[in-house]
């Protein structure tokens, strides 16, 4: 049987999850609560598959997916959130995950995602895909989404630019790039269309 990874920040979320899953016949179940957790049990004991939340507390779920892409092909990797605007599909997509699924869908929805992504773990599905491709001139880059997660927790351009390991120029450019995606002006606006747009809710 296929050795499965719940990541999640809440112990609720995984122990309903596991709960799920055990009886959809996945019986090598690992949990890890944060970035640093998942990449300790992936590298111990490489699972086939990965659920993976956006908003974890050491760091954004989309930087995690892209470390796991940049060492495996072959893990199938599932985004699992109640984050459902295209914005966070696209991103998603971009960073290599082989699903996104809203955490509202039943299970049947979710484990039907995780068998096709261990058939085909750099394909992408997600619900309303077409709607996606239809706007991708807006799309937020997952760079563009741990500074969003940066502006939120009241960073300066100083701040971002040593947590993200990039320079200050770069993060205003970033910055620049979000403002005309969102349609603001500063970085209040750009706060306020987060919670607008639902690009900062758990």
């Amino acid at each position: 049987m296929n050795r499965l990874l719940i990541v999640d920040d809440h112990a609720l979320v995984r122990e309903g999850l596991k709960r799920a899953l055990t009886h959809e016949g996945f019986n090598e179940i690992f949990e890890a609560c944060s970035i640093a957790q998942a990449r300790t049990v992936i590298t111990t004991f490489q699972p086939d598959v990965i659920t993976v939340d956006i908003n974890l507390p050491d760091g954004s779920g989309f930087e995690l997916v892209s470390w796991i892409r940049s060492i495996s092909q072959d893990i199938a990797i599932v985004v699992l959130t109640l984050n459902e605007h295209d914005n966070y599909k696209r991103a998603a997509m971009k960073v290599g995950a082989s699903a996104f699924v809203s955490k509202s869908e039943p299970i049947p929805v979710l484990v039907a995602a995780i068998k096709h992504s261990l058939i085909a773990p750099l394909s992408f599905s997600a619900q309303g895909l077409e709607k996606v491709f239809s706007r991708t001139h807006n799309a937020l880059t997952a760079r563009e989404f741990d500074l969003l997660a940066q502006l939120k927790q009241g960073q300066t351009t100083a701040q971002i630019s040593k947590s993200l390991f990039i320079s200050p120029a770069t993060v205003k450019t970033h910055l620049a790039s979000i403002y005309r995606k969102l349609e603001v002006t500063n970085r209040t606006a750009a706060i306020h269309a987060m919670h607008e747009q639902g690009l900062s809710s758990k």
